[in-house]
């Protein structure tokens, strides 16, 4: 038998829950009111996700390594450039190279190995050739004002095949960065700026639409941009490590 005394504990117990449960509705249709709703931001992927400084070699990657290590490198080593020149082709290969996402630091380095670090004859004036790019060791005979075709160079005796520039800035560059990312992207991976350079490359050079993309890294041009150029993109490599240390 239930006493005065149990039943009033009984009443008071009920009467405590029911006030939470209508202070915990009460809480939950207040919080549903004032609701916020945040965007979903997305963020874009990095082109190299690897491990920075980039020793699988991408080349649509960040640089690499550093404006002042590349210009110590070639000013070491440059017989034919100032360090003025070398101001201004390395600042070609940062500004270009960063507007297309590609590791410039490691096009330097191929630059370098192309060319002995800028000390070769197809680089200099007024070839500016940066990379060998139509340098294929052809030469013809003949006279100096009747060239044999479009890419071929006058070494004062005789006609050699391979493209050369104007400028650093303005056309040897553009055309280096562009044919690395011509090797690198799909035609439909690449931005309108990447595009932009990779048409620009490919009327010096053309480029065979079965190995368009087939090298997103610089070890996938072994045998490709050199013959036979079995070890060419861990030679680049290494020599970007060196570079690093300058």
């Amino acid at each position: 038998m239930t006493t005065r005394r149990q039943f009033l504990r009984l009443m008071l117990a009920a009467g405590t829950v029911g006030a939470v449960a209508q202070h915990r509705t009460a809480d939950a249709a207040s919080a549903s009111s004032h609701q916020a709703y945040l965007p979903l931001v997305h963020h874009p992927a990095a082109a190299h996700s690897g491990s920075w400084p980039n020793d699988e070699g991408w080349i649509v990657a960040g640089p690499s390594g550093r404006f002042d290590q590349a210009i110590a490198w070639f000013h070491a080593r440059s017989t034919i450039y100032t360090h003025y020149d070398l101001l201004q082709i390395v600042g070609a290969y940062e500004r270009i190279g960063n507007e297309a996402g590609v590791d410039w630091f490691l096009a330097l380095a191929q630059c370098a190995h192309e060319t002995g670090s800028l000390t070769s004859w197809w680089c200099d004036r007024p070839r500016r050739n940066p990379a060998g790019i139509a340098v294929t060791g052809a030469v013809r005979d003949g006279t100096p004002d009747n060239p044999p075709g479009v890419n071929w160079a006058w070494d004062g005796s005789r006609w050699r095949e391979g493209a050369s520039f104007a400028a650093w800035d303005s056309f040897s560059v553009r055309a280096h960065l562009g044919r690395l990312l011509a090797y690198a992207l799909p035609d439909w991976a690449a931005t309108p700026y990447q595009r932009e350079l990779i048409d620009y490359a490919l009327a010096i050079r053309p480029l065979a639409a079965r190995i368009r993309g087939i090298a997103p890294t610089i070890i996938g041009l072994n045998g490709i941009w050199a013959v036979p150029g079995t070890e060419y993109g861990q030679r680049i490599l290494d020599l970007a490590r060196r570079m690093r240390q300058s």
